[in-house]
């Protein structure tokens, strides 16, 4: 209750026991008594929850891995959950997309590394423009890389079904097919706390 109800209720107690021990029995009852006066209450309303069971439905797949993230890191994370959102598909396909840039990406959206690049793979879900995903500038835009990732994710009959690695490659055609599957614990946690923030 805050303080200004409180000094309020309490003042109205003060002056209707006042009032009945100066004017007597008679007067006290016209006074409103403490319990029948209304007293306003403020209730904080929590942000809904994810439903959990949706965001792993299969359970996590083998052994699971874990990396600290970066302000930026988090910023691409809430840049693919507010895409996933728009885009108008649900939690558990921000879960694939946010497992999926971790694997390819660390969720850091990157630029060409040289050397050390995979052909002209860029962005956060190391996207190709030879292969139609876009332009540079578009794949590396995280609106962008992730409704082109998540436009090919509808296209797959049943993904919402599948394991996470299965769905995950099935768009993304790795080398390392099973990569994926090491990061759904952590890009669900991520959705459970991004998600309604």
């Amino acid at each position: 209750m805050n303080t200004f109800i409180r000094k309020s209720v309490l003042g109205v107690a003060g002056l209707a026991f006042a009032g009945g021990v100066f004017a007597g029995p008679a007067t006290a009852h016209a006074a409103p008594s403490v319990e029948s006066m209304p007293v306003a209450v403020a209730v904080q309303a929590d942000k809904p929850s994810v439903d959990k069971a949706k965001l792993v439905p299969h359970g996590v797949q083998g052994a699971q891995s874990r990396i600290e993230l970066s302000d930026e890191q988090v910023g691409n994370v809430k840049a693919i959950i507010a895409a996933t959102k728009k885009t108008g598909m649900d939690e558990r396909a921000a879960v694939v997309s946010i497992a999926t840039a971790l694997q390819e990406s660390k969720l850091e959206n990157l630029g060409h590394l040289g050397e050390r690049n995979d052909h002209d793979s860029q962005g956060l879900f190391q996207q190709r423009p030879t292969s139609g995903w876009g332009t540079v500038e578009q794949i590396t835009d995280p609106e962008y890389a992730t409704t082109a990732f998540l436009k090919a994710l509808k296209q797959v009959d049943g993904w919402q079904d599948m394991p996470l690695t299965e769905a995950a490659q099935t768009v993304q055609v790795s080398a390392y097919p099973d990569h994926y599957a090491q990061w759904e614990q952590q890009a669900a946690d991520l959705v459970a706390e991004h998600w309604n923030s």
